[in-house]
This record gives structure tokens, sequence and C-alpha cells, in this order.
């Protein structure tokens, strides 16, 4: 497919032109948290998470660039590109100039399936695990303090951080481990 050349990683996939190359804008750099790592996987179980990665299917994509680490993105598979590489198209991340949604390559290492909604229905806890969304990615906190009118702050660990979040912007931290979703509560079964 790619005829000996390199593969940027880095392509706009606007609906016209799937193969014009872009960079990030700087002011699209996200704080630096390195608080979700990618999963490691055994031989066995790659091949079988390989398989569920299809064409149009909805994933999150984290990166191993500064001020990205830990942050996982919402996007959509566009292409199967090889065994274990994708095209995805962000949701949110736009290209240089604006005219459409930023696209890259990923490797199986960096990319999920969207965890399953789980619903809270009163409110977080104190030290509760969660994902904030925060810079157009989800970022895994603790519930530091409750507040009044289902607001929170989130503690980020790694970046010894503190901010304020509705509850509306938070959900249930999980980990997908061996092709499955886990959550805290379940981890320590």
């Amino acid at each position: 497919m790619n005829s000996g050349k390199p593969i940027s990683r880095r392509k706009v996939v606007p609906e016209a032109s799937p193969t014009s190359l872009t960079k990030f804008r700087e002011s699209k750099k996200r704080i630096k948290s390195g608080a979700v790592k990618s999963p490691q996987m055994s031989d066995a179980n790659s091949e079988s998470v390989k398989e569920k990665f299809s064409k149009e299917m909805l994933v999150e994509v984290s990166s191993d660039e500064d001020g990205l680490k830990g942050a996982w993105f919402a996007a959509t598979i566009v292409e199967v590109v090889a065994k274990d590489k994708y095209l995805v198209q962000y949701e949110s991340l736009k290209t240089a100039d604006d005219a459409g949604f930023l696209g890259e390559e990923i490797d199986i290492l960096h990319i999920r399936p969207r965890p399953p909604e789980t619903i809270v229905v009163d409110c977080f806890k104190l030290m509760d695990e969660v994902d904030a969304h925060y810079n157009d990615a989800w970022w895994l906190g603790l519930i530091y303090k409750v507040h009044p009118n289902s607001r929170y702050v989130v503690y980020f660990k790694d970046t010894d951080e503190e901010l304020v979040f509705n509850h509306s912007d938070l959900r249930i931290h999980q980990d997908w481990i061996d092709g499955k979703w886990i959550t805290a509560s379940q981890g320590l079964a």
C-alpha cells in the first residue's frame, strides 16, 4: 500500500482528501498528565484484540507526545491500514487550518474501544477514580473534594494539579485489560 515510501503519522482526513498531511497546532497541545498508560498486551491477547477493531468503529486513542501523554481522545476508525495500524479521525481535534478534523495513523498499543457508559445516579464520592473530560480528552484523576451542585475537585497525580469539574464532565474510570473493561471495584475482587 505504501509503495516502499515512509508513511507519515499525521494525516488530515477531510471528506474529500484523506491523504493530505498536517501537524498539530501548538494551541492544540494539552497539559502533560501521563495519568493513563496504554495497557501492555500479551501476543495471544493482542491477536484477539486486533480482530475487534474495524472500519467505522468508535474508539479512543492515546499519544506518547509531550503534553498529550495519558490523554484518551475520541475517534473513529477510517481505514485498517495494516495488521496492527489504523487510520483514525478525531472527533474534536481540528486541522491547522480548521478545514476538517485531524486524522492520524495509530498502532494497536494506542487504541482501545470506547468504554461502555456507566451511570452514576447520585454523585461521585471522595477518592473515586474518574476520567475527567478536559481539553478534548479524558484524563485519569481522583475525586479530591465534593462541592454542592454536582461539582467536584479532581486531583491529577502525575501533574499534581487540582481542577473543578461538573458532574457531566466526569465518568467512572475503567481500564481496558485483556480485551475487557474493568472498573476499579471489579479490579479489587
